[in-house]
């Protein structure tokens, strides 16, 4: 009896012209995307802005103040502010670049020579002494000259960020309108509620980062006025403006704040450098989360990973938006019913409230245009989140009695 023979099966892979069409359309996307990346993180940066800035503008708004006079307002002090800052910082700090340079020769035998006494630190004292100081300089004023028209143009982008955000504060409601006719009505109460906490994370972070920006430019300007070190005043604003980055923000400062002791002694500066220490551990165990609380609601593992993700793709402005942007993404998620892996957790009357919330809404924005359905979903939005408020504040009072 003969085996059967195989039949040879033949597969055959057809491309329609409808699969050539999207490939080409997503690889186009993509092209486009790389290519205008700068734009959408001009409309990123301006959405945070605006986001901040319209608690601001609603309480004005509230206080009888008509909507553009307190933009005009807002902005005149945001100009204002900007001009005080850079006017203090910018020329006393390139006056202490100025004399560190001239003193660097100076600066290094001290260190050569309190090197060299110690046998551990001998090696060190070796290395710094064949280091050439002036070549060190001038690769490093050639790096500045470099980036100058970098700088420029990072000052032009955020002159345009800052704009378009009061146009977007402008015409809130138009915009509001927009989106609302955009996206399906069954979702109109998920998008109200979307946006609502995006301002509350957004608006948070922001806060949290300009108090612990002023609190360290106090600390570090009553420091070294105390040590009676040179350029107080533009250190500790330099110190204020490079807290803003996360992790590293406050060390930046350390830096020149020791360098321009170091006239005044080794003592000196060392006592700095470690009061400076301290004072980072206490921003970062004790103030941070006081301030921040549950704003940004994130891991350490996820903070950071978005701030490397961040940091990677776009430098320090990226470090600067990873933590509202992943915070937001979660809240996204958590809004839109994804369930991630391992989170097998259901807040079952929070669901029941956003059924009854939806409901509502059904029944109160029958027969209303977008812009008018949209305003409805705001309002029910502000008023559930208050509801919720008042109720997790009455079960903290009750878990305290």
């Amino acid at each position: 009896m003969q085996a059967p023979e195989h039949e040879s099966s033949v597969v055959r892979v057809e491309i329609t012209p409808r699969s050539i069409v999207l490939i080409l359309a997503a690889v186009a996307g993509v092209w486009l995307a790389y290519q205008l990346w700068v734009v959408a993180l001009i409309l990123v940066m301006a959405l945070v802005l605006a986001g901040t800035f319209n608690p601001v503008i609603e309480w004005m708004e509230a206080h009888g103040i008509k909507r553009m006079y307190a933009l005009l307002l807002l902005f005149v002090a945001l100009v204002v502010a900007a001009s005080l800052v850079i006017f203090l910082t910018l020329p006393p700090l390139v006056d202490q670049l100025t004399q560190m340079v001239h003193d660097a020769p100076a600066t290094r035998r001290r260190l050569v020579i309190l090197l060299n006494d110690y046998s551990v630190t001998r090696p060190l004292s070796h290395l710094l002494q064949n280091v050439g100081t002036p070549k060190s300089f001038a690769r490093l004023e050639a790096y500045l000259l470099g980036y100058s028209t970098q700088a420029v143009k990072a000052i032009g982008l955020g002159a345009t960020t800052l704009v378009l955000s009061f146009y977007l504060l402008a015409d809130g409601k138009r915009t509001q309108g927009v989106l609302y006719a955009v996206v399906p009505r069954h979702y109109h109460m998920r998008l109200a509620r979307i946006i609502q906490n995006m301002e509350t994370i957004v608006g948070g972070y922001m806060r949290g980062q300009l108090i612990t920006s002023a609190a360290i430019g106090v600390f570090t300007f009553v420091l070294l006025v105390i040590f009676k070190v040179p350029n107080a005043m533009a250190l500790a604003l330099f110190g204020a403006l490079v807290d803003v980055i996360p992790f590293i923000g406050g060390f930046l400062v350390i830096i020149p704040a020791v360098l321009s002791a170091l006239p005044l002694g080794v003592a000196v500066a060392g006592t700095l450098f470690l009061c400076q220490l301290v004072y980072m551990e206490f921003e970062s165990r004790i103030l941070v989360p006081r301030i921040y609380g549950k704003v940004l609601r994130l891991s350490p593992t996820v903070v950071i990973l978005a701030l490397l993700a961040g940091g990677t793709l776009m430098g320090i402005i990226g470090a600067l938006l990873a933590l509202p942007i992943a915070a937001g993404l979660l809240m996204m998620l958590e809004e839109l019913k994804v369930d991630l892996p391992g989170n097998d957790s259901v807040d079952l009357p929070l669901e029941a409230r956003h059924a009854r919330q939806e409901a509502k809404y059904e029944i109160m924005s029958a027969g209303a245009a977008a812009p008018e359905a949209g305003e409805i979903a705001k309002n029910l939005a502000h008023d559930g989140r208050e509801a919720d408020l008042k109720a997790m504040a009455k079960a903290t009072e009750e878990a305290k009695a």
